[in-house]
C-alpha cells in the first residue's frame, strides 16, 4: 500500500497530521519523562510518582483471588457491584458522620477515569473549565481531550503556604465556563481549603451556575487538626448542589496498579453516568471490585498506618531540606508531596533529568504541573524513611555541583 505525503513531509508526519487536534495536542507527561530516564538503575530512589512503596495488603489480594476462584470473570454491573456501592456508602458515613445512599456511588476504572467521565458529563467542545494551578497535569489533559479549554488560575505562594484567591477564580469566569475543578488537599502544593474557603467557592459556583468537580482523594493525608481535611460533604446539599466528587482506591490502600476508582454524584445522574461508563470501559472487573470491598471494610488500620508513615516522611524531608541554604520549602498542609524551589534553578526539567542521571534520585519537575509550577520540584514522601534520608543526602551532596 502506498503512502501519500505532502511535499516536504514524512509519512509519519502525514499520518499524525490527520489525527484529531485533541489527540495530536495531548501533552507528553513531564513526570513520565523523568521516570523513563531513571528506569533500570539499581540505586534508584523513585520519588516522582504519587504512590508509596508498600505493596497492596494481603487481605485485599485475597479477596480478589477468591473472586477469581469463584469464576467471576464475566461482565458485571456498569455502576459497580452492589456490595462495593454499599461499602462505599458505609465508608462515607463513617468518614463524614452522616447518611449516604449507595445509589450515589459509581465504580470506575481508576481515579483518572473518574475525572475523565466527570469532565465528559459537564463540559464539551468550546466550553471552559477553571483549573487552579500548579495542578496534577492529567486534570488539564482530561479537559482538553474533550475539546474544552482549560482556564488556569495560578495559586499564590505566600508566607504561610500556597493559597487560592477566590477573586482570581471569579475573574476567570466567562459565559463559556461550565465547571471549576478543585483538588484539596492539593497535588502538588499541599494546599488545603478550610471550610470557610469551601463555602466561598460553593457560593461562587451557585451564583454562576457552575459545576464543581471535587477531587478530595487525599482527605486523610491531612496534617492539621482532625482526622481528615475539610470537605464539600460538610457543607453541600447532596441532591441539589452541582458537585461531582472523583476519587480512587489508589492512595489510601496501596492500590495504584489496580485501577479502581469511584464517582460520587446526585443519584438523579445515575443513568447518565452509567451510560458514560458503558461507552468507555463497560465496567470494572468483578475481582478488582471485591478487592476494593475488602479495602473499605477491613482496611482502616492499614489506612491509619499509611497516614502515619506519610507524616513521618513529611518531617524527615522537611528537616533534611530546610538545612540547605538554597532550598525554599513550606510545610504542606495535606497530601504527601513536598513542592519546593531551589535558588538558581530555573529549568526544573533539566534539573530533574540531571539529578536522576547523576544521583539516582527521581523527582518530578514543576514544569509538569502547569502555570506557576515551573520553578519547583515535587517530592513524594509517602516512602520508607531510610530512602528519604538517603535521597536528601544525595541531593545535598550534588546540589553544589549544579
Amino acid at each position: 500500500m502506498s503512502v501519500v505525503t505532502m511535499k516536504g513531509s514524512s509519512p509519519l508526519t502525514s499520518l499524525i497530521d490527520r489525527l484529531s487536534p485533541e489527540a495530536r495536542n495531548a501533552p507528553e507527561s513531564g513526570i513520565v519523562e523523568v521516570f523513563n530516564a531513571g528506569r533500570g538503575r539499581d540505586d534508584l530512589i523513585p520519588l516522582w510518582a504519587g504512590e508509596g512503596d508498600l505493596p497492596t495488603p494481603e487481605f485485599i489480594c485475597r479477596a480478589a483471588s477468591d473472586s477469581l476462584e469463584r469464576g467471576e470473570t464475566f461482565y458485571t454491573y456498569q455502576r459497580g457491584i452492589p456490595p462495593l456501592r454499599e461499602a462505599l456508602a458505609a465508608y462515607h458515613r463513617d468518614t463524614y458522620g452522616r447518611e449516604f445512599a449507595p445509589e450515589r456511588f459509581f465504580v470506575t476504572g481508576s481515579g483518572m477515569q473518574s475525572i475523565q467521565l466527570a469532565v465528559q458529563a459537564v463540559a464539551g467542545a468550546g466550553s471552559e473549565v477553571i483549573v487552579p494551578t500548579p495542578a496534577w497535569p492529567n486534570i488539564s489533559a482530561a479537559v482538553e481531550l474533550r475539546g474544552a479549554r482549560v482556564v488556569s488560575v495560578p495559586m499564590r505562594e505566600e508566607e504561610n503556604g500556597w493559597r487560592l484567591h477566590i477573586e482570581d477564580v471569579e475573574a476567570a469566569i466567562t459565559p463559556r465556563t461550565k465547571a471549576l475543578f478543585l483538588n484539596s488537599p492539593c497535588n502538588p502544593t499541599g494546599w488545603v481549603a478550610d471550610e470557610a474557603v469551601l463555602k466561598a467557592f460553593l457560593d461562587l459556583a451557585r451564583r454562576h451556575g457552575l459545576w464543581i468537580i471535587a477531587d478530595e482523594i487525599y482527605a486523610f493525608f491531612y496534617y492539621g487538626e482532625g482526622r481528615r481535611a475539610p470537605s464539600f460533604y460538610d457543607i453541600a446539599d447532596d441532591d441539589d448542589d452541582q458537585i461531582i466528587f472523583v476519587n480512587s482506591m489508589s492512595k489510601n490502600w496501596a492500590m495504584t496498579g489496580w485501577r479502581v476508582g469511584w464517582i460520587s454524584a446526585p443519584a438523579v445522574l445515575g443513568q447518565v453516568i452509567e451510560n458514560l461508563i458503558q461507552y468507555s470501559t463497560s465496567g470494572v472487573p468483578s475481582f478488582s471490585q471485591w478487592g476494593a470491598v475488602a479495602a473499605l471494610t477491613e482496611g482502616r488500620d492499614f489506612l491509619g498506618e499509611q497516614v502515619a508513615r506519610a507524616a513521618r516522611g513529611r518531617e524527615c524531608v522537611l528537616s533534611g531540606l530546610k538545612g540547605l541554604n538554597r532550598v525554599k520549602v513550606l510545610p504542606p498542609q495535606g497530601a504527601f508531596y513536598l513542592f519546593f524551589s531551589i535558588d538558581g534553578v530555573t529549568d526544573t526539567r533539566r534539573f530533574a533529568l540531571d539529578l536522576v542521571h547523576q544521583t539516582g534520585v527521581g523527582l518530578a519537575p514543576g514544569t509538569a504541573f502547569g502555570p506557576g509550577g515551573e520553578n519547583y520540584l515535587r517530592l513524594c514522601f509517602a516512602r520508607r524513611e531510610d530512602h528519604l534520608q538517603e535521597a536528601v543526602r544525595r541531593i545535598s551532596a550534588w546540589l553544589p555541583e549544579f
